[in-house]
């Protein structure tokens, strides 16, 4: 559980809190749907205020269409796997037989409820403080419009609205101390010839940055 709590960048005082964010409903009657509930909202209210204080001239419905490619189950699932959370989920025997530790909605739900988790540990300021640091990134490279997705998400739509395999990625190297790494990320993306090659001082940014190239030599702007 230490090992959790320095990815997700918070340590409980009351870890049993913790645990029960983790619990699928599968596992016991202290599962973390309520927890997931609190946390839905507080993520939303989040991410608008975010929004609201990082794009001043954008309308409503741009900055609800953000809002809603940064809390949908794909995303917060893929950050799920960042933290390698499925690791440490509690599930029930038959659950974690079918891959439950995988499916997307599980590993949704679970970010959910961690947030809610937190928030009844802490306070809404602490909660926030955490929130957006796991969304830096993502805040970052967000923008309205169809552009408002990240380089990953629009190349895998590109790629499924032609019937294509999804791209695959792969880390070839990682240089660096554990602070101060470099990533060179593989990306293979059917009909191409060669992978494409990015780096960043994350997976994340280095799958990201393979993705945009991987775009522009698709020609999709």
């Amino acid at each position: 559980m230490h090992q959790l709590q320095k990815k997700i960048g918070y340590y409980f005082k009351n870890v049993e809190l913790l645990q029960q964010a983790l619990t699928h409903r599968s596992a016991s009657r202290q599962h973390n749907e309520r927890l997931e509930f609190l946390g839905d909202a507080i993520l939303n209210y989040v991410i608008a205020h975010a929004i609201y204080q990082d794009f001043p001239h954008v309308n409503e419905g741009d900055m609800s269409r953000m809002r809603a490619t940064l809390v949908r189950g794909y995303t917060l699932a893929e950050m799920a796997r960042e933290l390698n959370l499925g690791f440490y989920l509690y599930l029930g025997r038959g659950e974690r037989k079918s891959g439950g530790y995988l499916r997307q909605s599980i590993l949704s739900n679970t970010m959910e409820a961690l947030i809610g988790g937190i928030f009844i540990d802490s306070n809404i300021s602490i909660v926030e403080k955490v929130v957006l640091n796991w969304y830096s990134y993502r805040l970052n490279v967000i923008s309205p419009g169809e552009k408002q997705k990240d380089p990953k998400t629009r190349l895998q739509e590109f790629l499924q609205g032609h019937r294509l395999p999804l791209p695959s990625y792969f880390v070839s190297h990682v240089q660096g101390s554990e602070h101060n790494q470099a990533f060179t990320i593989h990306c293979q993306v059917s009909g191409m010839k060669e992978p494409v090659v990015g780096t960043g001082s994350s997976r994340r940014q280095a799958e990201q940055e393979t993705a945009k190239q991987a775009l522009t030599k698709l020609g999709v702007q």
